[in-house]
């Protein structure tokens, strides 16, 4: 595969949030929100710390190999689970729910920057091992978001009657059927018996999601030495007894979290993360994830009729603590008390609620990691590519909207003079000319003379505008060829990596593109990646 890769600026491309691009830039607004900025040199104080913070590695290890006891393992893959038991041993971990088909493009980039952070990690510190992890959040409930893909501008979804942690939901005829909906439209790509033999030995009747999600995962890339984890399991859960019991008896993440929010707040930013008083859920074993609240010394699962008293339910985590699982505000202290973790991989989103949560870590004595901003691609076949060159338009200019786009190309290929500027200039002089003639006369007038010159002004800039779109219409055909480019690559008016699924490209490109991928990622330095094919 030859592909020619450009960074451009994130700033650039005007689809990242202030917070994002604040990070980004150390904004000084932002470092009270994190221990340090993520660099090479921030490396030795957070390896120091881990390796400071007592883990349980032995369990983590025994855990992963009764997870992946029905798959296939690497060399990679079985060597980074046994390291895993070594105290010079730490992880790069990014997290994503289990999306059916791993839903938008940038789940395969998280997963790609968490593989080369591990890499370049090693390679300043040789002594040291560190191993990619995909950490499954397969306790989310939100269907609505992980149950579906879009397929060359189509949004396919998966009608299924289940309801509850999506993880635990069964391959049903509903997921089948979608599969041979995108066998249909990819299977005739050169690559597309071959990825979609790959999804149907995993998306099959009597896996769950968690299952089929695991086993596609470590296929794209268990060559890579990455391991999955999912903290669904009893074993994982028990680390956490104490926390979730802290948690359920005093309800103290609640008020930290709001502190630290409002300092957000107060500096200029959204707030990403609400938390409950409890921010627990009960796993029933037919998959509902239900909200727990205290009522004064009871404990009640809300929608059902499960009730405890104190000494029940203490008794029903020391049994059961997988019952229990963190929403979004102890989800990651539960991720970095089980990993030997050092940095974690995030998109913005992410980004935005991690920084909520450095008091919890702080109140409960865990490392808070290095927070990396995931790597973005944008992918460019050799036919669009054909399309931009035609166009002149350079990487960098892609990311301009249709309508700036279009003015863009319509004034570097007009045959007319489309600028109003010598217009402007000229009713300037004019309009002074009359101030000047007036001043004797009555200064009074001086203030609606330069009123008519700044409506003159703006009926000008309001004629330059006519002028480009009447011009526009003598370029149907470039205009046309603009809106097919800007809707092929940014689907939906987003960037393609939140909209596309990864399998009509490896149907297209294979594994080679996993590769490509993985070479053309960055470590800690931050740009968006254009790939375009050549």
């Amino acid at each position: 595969m030859n592909f020619k890769a450009t960074g451009i600026p994130y700033g650039q491309t005007y689809s990242f949030s202030k917070l994002a691009l604040d990070y980004l830039n150390e904004s000084e607004a932002l470092q009270p929100f994190y221990e340090q900025f993520p660099r090479k040199e921030s490396l030795a104080a957070i390896i120091k710390a881990k390796s400071e913070y007592q883990q349980n590695r032995q369990l983590l290890s025994d855990a992963l190999q009764a997870q992946y006891k029905n798959l296939d393992q690497t060399e990679a893959l079985a060597n980074n689970i046994e390291l895993l038991k070594q105290p010079n041993t730490f992880t790069i971990t990014t997290a994503h729910q289990p999306n059916i088909f791993t839903g938008p493009l940038y789940f395969i980039y998280k997963i790609l920057h968490a593989i080369k952070l591990a890499e370049y990690c090693h390679s300043f510190y040789p002594d040291y091992n560190f191993v990619p992890v995909y950490y499954m959040g397969s306790e989310d409930a939100d269907l609505d978001e992980l149950g579906h893909i879009h397929l060359n501008g189509e949004k396919l979804v998966w009608n299924t009657k289940q309801t509850g942690a999506v993880g635990r939901m069964a391959i049903d005829a509903e997921l089948l059927r979608l599969i041979d909906r995108i066998e249909s439209e990819i299977g005739v790509q050169p690559h597309g018996a071959d990825i979609m033999k790959a999804v149907r030995k995993f998306y099959t009747r009597g896996n769950n999601i968690q299952t089929a999600t695991l086993g596609f995962v470590n296929y794209l890339f268990g060559s890579y030495g990455l391991v999955v984890v999912v903290p669904d399991s009893p074993v994982l859960k028990s680390v956490a007894i104490d926390l979730f019991k802290d948690e359920l008896l005093n309800q103290r993440s609640s008020g930290i979290v709001a502190e630290t929010a409002q300092k957000l707040v107060n500096a200029g930013y959204k707030a990403q993360a609400h938390g409950r008083d409890i921010n627990l859920f009960y796993l029933k074993d037919t998959g509902e994830r239900l909200r727990i609240e205290r009522n004064e010394d009871a404990w009640m699962v809300v929608d059902s009729n499960i009730r405890f008293t104190e000494e029940e339910l203490f008794n029903e985590l020391a049994s059961h603590p997988e019952r229990f699982s963190p929403n979004v505000i102890l989800r990651g202290l539960f991720q970095e008390m089980i990993l030997p973790n050092i940095v974690f991989v995030g998109g913005g989103g992410e980004l935005a609620y991690w920084l909520e949560l450095k008091g919890i870590f702080n109140h409960y004595k865990v490392p808070y990691p290095l927070l990396v901003l995931r790597n973005s691609f944008l992918i460019v076949n050799s036919k669009q590519v054909e399309r931009i060159n035609k166009l002149n338009f350079s990487e960098q200019e892609l990311f301009l909207s249709p309508l700036g786009l279009k003015n863009k190309w319509v004034k570097a290929n007009s045959q007319h003079d489309l600028s109003t500027e010598q217009a402007q200039l000229a009713v300037k002089s004019l309009f002074e000319t009359l101030a000047d003639q007036a001043t004797p006369i009555d200064p009074t007038l001086k203030r609606h003379i330069y009123a008519l010159q700044k409506q003159g002004q703006k009926n000008i800039v309001e004629l330059g505008k006519k002028f480009l779109r009447a011009e526009k219409k003598n370029y149907n055909d470039a205009m046309r060829q603009i809106d097919v480019l800007k809707q092929q690559l940014f689907p939906h008016n987003n960037l393609q990596e939140r909209v596309d699924n990864i399998l009509p490209y490896l149907a297209c490109w294979g594994p080679d593109l996993i590769s490509t991928l993985y070479q053309n990622s960055y470590a800690f330095e931050q740009q968006l990646v254009v790939l375009a094919q050549h």
